[in-house]
């Protein structure tokens, strides 16, 4: 395939045109659904996972995309060798069309019942959507159900590729999990025991799928992405889809827990440290980490490292994790 078709390929997809993609599977004997738009399904008797692969829940997040298009132009010129049923979900097109992060609301704040506050918007409607089609992929917990959500981080990192993992998950499951994320070249694990609305965190807790939202380097333009520094993940991936199994290898991921979730209740809130702090930036104990009127933040833990600090979200919403090494 040429590069001109392969970024058709990636524009098709980043636009949540499965035309090709559905054509493909179809003719290899897979039964495909489009139950929305920028949703594909395609299952086929006698597979033992489902894996569910979603991709541009923030619109800003281009390098994922640009991934799975990838992935899918190499999968559909041997369809069959797909050994899992897939899901693939593109999250927000009309924010990636234009590459906003979101339009109305962030997307990845709506599954939960809380989201309510925000039924008005876009990305609520969007994301009921989503569930719906999540439940009538993953119709059997007891099957072996995966999510992987592919995002990209704002600011730099100190890992450039890491995950946040559901604490939820099964202890079997979760270890099958991190020896996967390792081999998919993922160097830290943040292992989250509190309640979310993200995608990832929703599948886990109704559907028992092992989930994880993968940050994959940082936001910018589709076509942009230098895509070598994907180089494992992309293997992992592949090689997921096509032995129908979450194989490891690798050296495993730094474990880390969360300490804090810092919330943000006014406009008055402001970070202790400038826009430029990297993710897992390390704040020693009693640091002032932020304040929000009489509010303070302050690290509890010997150390504590930052991660997704962004004082734009709206009021009461996380504006940034807070999370210690797991010895």
């Amino acid at each position: 395939m040429s590069d001109k078709q392969l970024t058709e390929y990636v524009k098709a997809l980043a636009d949540g045109d499965f035309t090709r993609i559905a054509d493909s599977f179809s003719g290899s004997g897979f039964s495909v659904q489009m139950p929305a738009r920028g949703i594909l399904q395609a299952t086929r008797p006698g597979m033992r996972a489902r894996l569910l692969l979603s991709v541009g829940i923030h619109g800003d997040e281009t390098a994922p995309v640009e991934m799975l298009g990838q992935l899918l132009s190499r999968l559909t010129q041997a369809p069959h060798a797909l050994a899992v049923d897939l899901m693939i979900v593109v999250g927000n097109p009309a924010a990636i069309a234009q590459g906003k992060r979101y339009l109305d609301a962030d997307l990845n704040r709506m599954f939960s019942a809380q989201a309510q506050m925000h039924e008005d918007t876009l990305e609520a409607k969007r994301a009921d959507e989503i569930m719906r089609a999540t439940a009538a992929f993953f119709t059997d917990m007891a099957r072996e159900n995966w999510h992987l959500d592919l995002h990209s981080a704002i600011r730099p990192s100190h890992y450039p590729s890491f995950a946040v993992v559901p604490g939820i998950i099964a202890s079997s499951r979760k270890q099958t999990l991190l020896g996967w994320l390792g081999h998919a070249g993922i160097g830290a694990a943040i292992l989250n025991g509190k309640a979310a609305a993200t995608y990832s965190a929703y599948t886990a807790s109704v559907f028992g799928a092992a989930s994880a939202t993968l940050e994959l380097g940082q936001v910018g333009k589709l076509g942009s992405n230098d895509m070598s520094r994907f180089a494992a993940a992309f293997a992992a991936l592949d090689g997921f889809l096509r032995s129908g199994q979450a194989q490891a290898g690798g050296a495993m991921p730094h474990l880390f827990k969360v300490t804090q979730e810092l919330i943000k209740h006014s406009e008055r809130f402001r970070f202790s440290f400038d826009r430029d702090a990297w993710n897992f930036t390390p704040m020693r104990q009693g640091t002032v980490i932020a304040e929000d009127d009489e509010l303070v933040y302050r690290v509890v833990e010997d150390t504590e490292y930052v991660v997704f600090p962004n004082p734009d979200v709206r009021n009461g919403l996380r504006a940034g994790l807070m999370v210690a090494r797991v010895e």
